[in-house]
């Protein structure tokens, strides 16, 4: 048994993320794969006990018999982290073939990896300033680096960039990752919720991925051609102007996004209901809504299953696996058959 350890320089990279995509790929070759998501208790912010997201979100596609509460312990003794972590990683790790372990910062894991002696996966986002000094403290437990959100137009440069830096420091890119914007977005629901809005209609839809966001015009409706610039997208209107509303349902539409707390008129939504779109009622004028948005945005996580097509299929595209298994010491069954 292996453990593997995600962990980063600053959060929002995606660990989360790539520690789902990889898992899934171990299932799908035989692997029997655990989860494992230590957190530090906080006075200033008390946990409760089985609501991380993440590690819900883990068992659930990971197949996992183990309870939350052991899937991510809450460690309250600071003193003696480490010992803490490995006591509760040992009821997490029996029968396992791998346990990702989702990792605290680099900064605060060293201990731990020790503890564990895990190998090492560390999480980036997009930068020219990687700190590859502080990688190679890391020494033998460092299994490799991956880059994520990566613009699509500079993922072949970044990857000949960095693979060749890191291989300068004996340390291996093990995947470059574009920026993809399915990955990152809200469902209908969540960005209700986050709005503080309404769903007014076909709420049976509040679960479809949003994968892009349009402004209704300001000046005279443009009509359909305006809106089908955009495919899965919200579209975010004044709520008295049933003549955007209605060009807009006929295009590609997740959902309306009306402003001033309004309902829209019958004809309005008559039509969003054949076409089962649903239509959210939001507080504010349209800067607001824009705002509250963008806030949403920054702070999503990865936790709809939803998304794991894509995710799967860029990790299979992006990810060096017959390094990984090697640093691992493990043996795939496509090169065993």
């Amino acid at each position: 048994m292996v453990a593997l350890y995600v962990t980063s320089s600053q959060g929002g990279v995606g660990k989360t993320l790539i520690c789902a995509g990889l898992g899934k790929h171990l299932l799908s070759d035989d692997k029997k794969v655990g989860f494992f998501k230590p957190t530090i208790a906080d006075d200033k912010n008390p946990l409760t006990p089985g609501t991380d997201s993440d590690a819900v979100f883990m068992k659930h596609i990971f197949a996992l018999e183990e309870p939350v509460d052991n899937i991510c312990p809450i460690i309250s003794n600071r003193d003696n982290l480490a010992s803490g972590i490995k006591q509760a990683y040992a009821e997490v790790s029996q029968g396992k073939d791998v346990v990702i372990v989702e990792g605290l910062p680099i900064e605060a894991s060293g201990g731990i990896i020790e503890a564990l002696g895990a190998r090492v996966l560390i999480v980036e986002g997009y930068s020219n300033k990687l700190s590859i000094d502080s990688y190679k403290e890391l020494g033998e437990h460092l299994l490799g680096v991956v880059l994520n959100k990566v613009p699509k137009n500079k993922v072949e440069h970044v990857y000949g960039e960095f693979s060749t830096q890191f291989g300068q420091a004996g340390i291996k890119l093990l995947g470059v990752l574009p920026e993809d914007r399915v990955l990152f977005t809200l469902t209908v629901g969540e960005l209700a919720e986050h709005l503080q809005g309404e769903i007014l209609n076909c709420a049976e839809k509040s679960y479809e991925l949003v994968e892009d966001f349009m402004l209704g015009a300001t000046g005279v409706d443009p009509g359909p051609d305006y809106f089908s610039r955009k495919d899965n997208k919200a579209v975010v209107l004044r709520g008295e102007r049933p003549d955007m509303q209605l060009a807009a349902l006929q295009t590609s539409t997740r959902c309306l996004i009306l402003g001033g707390d309004m309902t829209p008129i019958s004809t309005v939504l008559s039509q969003a209901e054949n076409k089962e779109v649903p239509i959210i009622s939001a507080k504010g004028d349209t800067a607001a809504i824009v705002t509250a948005i963008e806030d949403a945005l920054s702070r999503i996580r990865f936790n709809q299953e939803k998304k794991l097509p894509r995710l799967t299929e860029l990790i299979e595209q992006h990810f060096d696996f017959s390094a990984f298994y090697q640093g691992l010491g493990l043996t795939s069954r496509a090169t065993s058959i």
